[in-house]
């Protein structure tokens, strides 16, 4: 359990930008710490629901395969000048597919965006 925790921390710090820490002032480093609990224990109830159903994988593993999945933005000029900005989700491969089933998230975060400028 010790070495998942730290093994979470490093990744979770890491992705935050939140390595090396080198906080002057105590609010910041209250600040720090709450925000790594936080992310831990959504780690955790991620970990354990997925649990539930059968998937052990470490957050490793699990990051790699959401990692997956991309957000892609397509941006167009139109004839009166403006821009069309299309966001939308990747197709998740069918194993990441799952992991999204099995917590009951949709497979295309955000859905399809039409921003116009």
């Amino acid at each position: 359990m010790l070495t998942d925790l730290e093994s979470v921390f490093r990744s979770l710090k890491s992705e935050l930008g939140m390595r090396p820490v080198y906080h002057p002032k105590e609010d910041r480093c209250d600040g720090h710490l709450f925000i790594t609990v936080l992310a831990y224990q959504a780690v955790q109830v991620i970990q354990r629901k997925l649990k539930v159903h059968g998937i052990n994988e470490s957050w490793t593993t699990l990051r790699e395969k959401l990692g997956q999945q991309l957000r892609i933005t397509a941006t167009f000029k139109q004839r009166d000048g403006k821009t069309l900005h299309i966001r939308q989700a990747t197709r998740p491969e069918e194993e990441l597919g799952e992991i999204y089933k099995k917590l009951g998230l949709s497979s295309d975060p955000g859905g399809l965006q039409r921003v116009r400028i």
